[in-house]
């Protein structure tokens, strides 16, 4: 499943250079995930790089976005051309 970035955020604005398929972006509010492009770091780190380096721990896994490890190996291939260990 994807991640999202909920209300608690401070807009520090660290988890989004960690980002590295860039799905972080500056919303109206507060930072945004774009669920098309996140991968939860699979195929590029062990764990979402994200949620590791947040201050505030406001990154959970996205309920209405439910994806398979698979799925996401999956997406992460597409976007990178590259296949996720």
């Amino acid at each position: 499943m994807a991640l999202l970035i909920n209300d608690d955020c401070i807009n520090c604005a660290i988890c989004e250079p960690e980002c590295p398929n860039d799905a972080i972006f500056e919303g109206t509010e507060i930072f945004e995930i774009n669920p098309d492009l996140c991968t939860e770091c699979i195929g590029h780190f062990d764990e979402p790089q994200c949620v590791a380096i947040c201050p505030v721990d406001c990154i959970p896994k996205d309920p209405d976005r439910v994806e398979s490890e698979d799925e996401l190996k999956e997406k992460y291939a597409q976007l990178t051309g590259n296949i996720a260990a």
